[in-house]
């Protein structure tokens, strides 16, 4: 049972063929991406549509951690991945994702700025670990993240990504991380 005070409508985009837009029933806390503040009047249509499909993506994937529907709708096609500790494919990706998140359940990812240039579309975002140091610049991670999307479909990704703080330093210091990948980061 849940109570209305504690949900709010929000809107899902996406493209496939045409713009499309579901409403779906979600938590107030669960950070959204909003497009309609985010995007540019010097877009063009296509870098628009593939910013939509990027922003579906990422809200379900980072900020929802709905893997089920990310699976679902954006398959496990070819998904190059230039971020080191992940393996190549959107399960890849989701695997990676889940197992942070079951960490880290309160882990959010807000975008600040969106940036569109043809195929590729680059998001800078804070991303933090804790509900209470959401909208601390102090705490967390400043993330940019690149995406080329062809046909629709999101093929290729890189990002770069900084601790803010001394903890977030410490824990990226010592993770190191295995390689999954060989692609290079560029």
């Amino acid at each position: 049972m849940f109570f209305a005070s504690e949900y709010v409508y929000l809107t899902r985009f996406y493209f496939a063929s045409k713009y499309t837009i579901n409403l779906v029933l979600m938590k107030k806390d669960i950070i959204t991406i909003n497009l309609n503040t985010l995007k540019k009047e010097s877009w063009s249509a296509q870098e628009l549509e593939n910013a939509a499909v990027v922003t579906d993506f990422i809200q379900n994937l980072m900020n929802n951690h709905d893997f089920d529907y990310i699976l679902q709708t954006y398959g496990d096609n070819p998904y190059i991945q230039h971020s080191r500790g992940i393996t190549d494919g959107i399960s890849g990706l989701v695997k990676y994702v889940g197992g942070f998140a079951k960490r880290y359940p309160e882990y959010t990812y807000d975008v600040k700025h969106i940036y569109a240039d043809g195929d590729y579309i680059s998001f800078h975002s804070h991303a933090t670990l804790k509900k209470k140091d959401r909208g601390n610049d102090k705490k967390g991670f400043s993330i940019i993240d690149t995406w080329k999307v062809i046909d629709g479909q999101i093929v290729e990704h890189w990002d770069a990504i900084q601790p803010l703080d001394f903890m977030m330093r410490l824990v990226v210091l010592l993770s190191g991380g295995k390689i999954a990948n060989a692609n290079g980061v560029f």
